[in-house]
């Protein structure tokens, strides 16, 4: 009877204890029991109910033991790396006989186990101390047992409780090391012990994939247990709904791998992210992997030596020499020329460190943890904050976007809608709008531009509802058209309205790595301001233009008729008829004058020199990034895009202008003074209902637009605008008159 209880405490039953599944063939494919099976035999009536119920106490160990070894034995059997070669014939087809009968690994439940092996080991020693001692002296055989496995009693029936809701629902990786971690604050000192060594094992697979992931950019999930995922699996599924992203993944894909892996190839899987690691620390382990991964494989494009650094600033070259004294001589397996590695051994040898600490500790600490996490992320930051600020000019590529963008280069640009003037005032054609242009911006480059302006190859001027872009670096291999203006015009049945030249919009050719910084999002943001810009900048220079004209020809007629007396009355009657008119335009200039300079200067200007001493300032990169994402946000809540009356009123005035400068260009008589009376009076009406909004305290007083008080001095400098501007909310107020309001000035 000893050796047959010893045995059931080890998992083997017989006569005396029964096994109440014996019936069935246990096999690692076996589900585990949910309840206990190990019985005393029935036909045993020899014992006393106390010692029956103890001795059935006692061979429940025995099979927790053999639910835990079976639990166990499954999860370390490696019979699946031999099976999932074989599952595919030559041919590439799956065999009949494999479908459905592979179960579906788990690195983290190996972990487990190997820890479950270890508690089971004592576990066995403790049985084979007990048969010594048995064997060795007469002692009462139920009180041995039960003083020796004491303390099993309080181990093995919560591990046998743990396996069971593992298996029961599928739980593998974050999840797994999540419910160790909840199971691991309890008041059993001996259990607390036993679960900290299973979260130890747990971990010990998660701070090999940290290292893989954070030292060499390289995800190791083939299970998917891991809570940085790959997103191909994401994408394929989006795709097949959505075809346009499937095309843009392709897109990417061909041009850059790296600019793929950066935006679309990773993400934190929520599911597998254990609850005791914040979410901040998940991005920053997301983020030193990715940035890891594009400092070890560099474009092959991407150039070394001079090339690398025009232009730097000073503040950059002095950390950049700081930085990049120490080399990382790894394979020259992706770039023979890179020079010196963009990732220094140094480096990963300090990543790895700190990892191999963390890896080596009894217990998880959440702190270090952080720490560690932090750590590792701000040298990737740096790392690639020297890659992209100093070695791909950051700066200069923002000046360009300033330039061209933001309108900086005011003399390019002048030129440009000076030689489209004409242009502009005809509705573009679908078929030759941007051939059209091509000429007014080729001279424009070419009066303006000089060689030394290596990022005006990398601005293409297109319209993008009508047709294929016209790249500046092919401006230098067109031909300027003979017949000037009037190859764009066409008949009136092939034009589409002249507004459609307000979808001019320019485009930027980034290179690796700037692909980082400057996304999509961040150019389509540059552009929005930039059709904003060109928009008023065309309306100003269209009442400079009108004003010009007009006098040019007044000096002709007086000159003319000077000694006519006659006709010079008339021409004298005709200027006094038209002197409300000329104040109209002079309250339209002043306005739009005053506009583009808050934009120009303390809009633009201002948030630029924040920007350059941010980027002196900084050496890491997710704070450039931050930095220009609080740039562009300004910019464009300071000039007051993103609120949507203002816009409409700004857009309304703008078009209202041009329609003024029009009107009087083309007004040989009276019979259009009604129209431009009535132009004037709803310019009248919008300028009114802009200076009342924006002196409005939920803007005047926030701080989203510090410089709008000035804005509003300028403007409001006579109080005229404030005097005109009473009553415009009023809907009943009678609608008064362009002479007036223009008297009341």
């Amino acid at each position: 009877m000893l050796h047959e209880l010893l045995l059931s405490l080890l998992g083997y039953t017989g006569d005396l204890i029964i096994d109440t599944r014996e019936s069935e063939h246990l096999s690692s494919q076996t589900p585990i029991s949910d309840e206990c099976t190990f019985k005393l035999a029935p036909d045993i009536n020899f014992l006393d109910p106390s010692d029956r119920e103890l001795i059935e106490r006692i061979i429940a160990l025995g099979f927790y033991y053999r639910e835990l070894d079976r639990f166990s034995e499954k999860s370390r059997n490696l019979s699946w790396i031999r099976s999932s070669n074989e599952i595919e014939n030559p041919l590439g087809t799956v065999s009949d006989m494999s479908k459905g009968k592979r179960e579906n690994p788990s690195v983290y439940r190996r972990a487990l186990a190997n820890g479950i092996v270890e508690i089971l080991s004592i576990y066995r020693s403790a049985v084979l101390h007990i048969e010594q001692l048995l064997l060795s002296e007469t002692m009462p055989i139920l009180a041995t047992v039960t003083q020796c496995l004491n303390k099993f009693f309080s181990l093995l029936p919560p591990l046998y409780k743990l396996i069971l809701e593992i298996e029961r629902d599928d739980i593998r990786g974050g999840q797994l090391l999540n419910l160790l971690h909840k199971r691991h604050h309890c008041g059993v000192p001996e259990l607390q012990t036993c679960i900290q060594r299973l979260l130890w094992h747990g971990h010990q697979v998660m701070y090999n994939q940290l290292a893989s992931w954070m030292i060499y950019g390289i995800l190791q999930d083939q299970h998917r247990e891991f809570f940085i995922r790959s997103q191909e699996a994401r994408d394929v599924e989006n795709s097949s709904s959505n075809p346009d992203i499937s095309e843009k993944l392709a897109r990417l894909s061909t041009d850059d791998a790296s600019l793929s892996d950066w935006h679309l190839g990773f993400h934190i899987c929520l599911d597998m992210l254990p609850e005791y690691i914040p979410m901040r620390v998940a991005e920053s382990i997301l983020f030193a992997g990715k940035a890891v991964r594009v400092l070890r494989n560099p474009s092959p494009s991407f150039q070394s030596g001079d090339a690398v650094y025009p232009q730097m600033p000073k503040s950059f070259q002095k950390r950049h020499e700081l930085v990049g004294q120490s080399q990382f001589q790894r394979e020259p397996i992706i770039n023979m020329g890179m020079g010196e590695d963009l990732l220094p051994q140094s480096e990963a040898d300090k990543i790895e460190a700190m990892l191999l600490d963390l890896k080596e500790s009894s217990e998880f600490h959440k702190r270090s943890f952080e720490y560690a996490v932090d750590s590792i992320q701000g040298i990737a930051a740096s790392h690639l904050w020297q890659l992209v600020v100093v070695r791909a000019d950051l700066n200069g590529h923002l000046r360009a976007l300033k330039d061209y963008f933001l309108l900086a280069k005011g003399d390019f640009f002048q030129c440009f809608l000076e030689e489209s003037r004409q242009l502009m005032r005809l509705p573009p054609r679908q078929s030759t709008a941007e051939a059209d242009l091509m000429v007014p911006f080729q001279l424009a480059a070419l009066k303006t531009i000089g060689e030394e302006d290596k990022y005006f190859s990398k601005v293409s001027l297109r319209i993008p509802s009508l047709g294929i872009t016209v790249k500046s670096s092919q401006l230098q291999k067109a031909t300027t058209s003979t017949d000037g203006t009037g190859a764009s015009i066409s008949s009136a049945s092939s034009e589409m309205s002249s507004e459609g030249w307000d979808g001019i919009t320019l485009e930027y050719s980034v290179d690796w790595p700037l692909h980082l910084f400057f996304t999509q999002e961040v150019l389509s943001k540059y552009l929005k301001v930039f059709q904003y810009l060109l928009r008023l900048k065309r309306t100003q220079m269209e009442l400079e233009k009108l004003w010009a004209s007009v006098m040019h020809q007044y000096h002709t007629d007086f000159a003319k008729h000077r000694n006519d007396r006659d006709k010079s009355s008339i021409t004298h009657e005709k200027r006094q008829r038209l002197r409300p008119m000329w104040q109209v335009r002079e309250h339209m200039a002043f306005l739009i004058r005053n506009l583009q300079f808050y934009i120009q200067v303390d809009v633009i200007e201002s948030q630029w020199n924040i920007l350059q001493t941010r980027i002196e300032e900084s050496h890491d990169f997710t704070e450039l990034v931050g930095f220009h994402q609080e740039y562009l946000s300004a910019l464009i809540s300071q000039s007051f895009l993103d609120i949507g009356s203002v816009s409409r009123i700004l857009d309304g005035i703008m078009k209202l202008c041009l329609q003024f400068c029009w009107n009087i260009e083309n007004q040989d008589n009276s019979s259009n003074t009604s129209e431009v009376e009535h132009i004037a009076e709803e310019f009248n009406k919008k300028s009114n209902s802009l200076y009342t909004i924006l002196r409005s305290s939920r803007l005047a007083g926030s701080q989203r637009a510090p410089f709008l008080r000035r804005f509003l001095l300028r403007l409001n400098l006579n109080s005229f605008f404030e005097a005109t501007a009473r009553g415009v909310l009023n809907v009943v107020r009678p609608r008064p008159t362009t002479l007036s309001v223009l008297n009341q000035h």
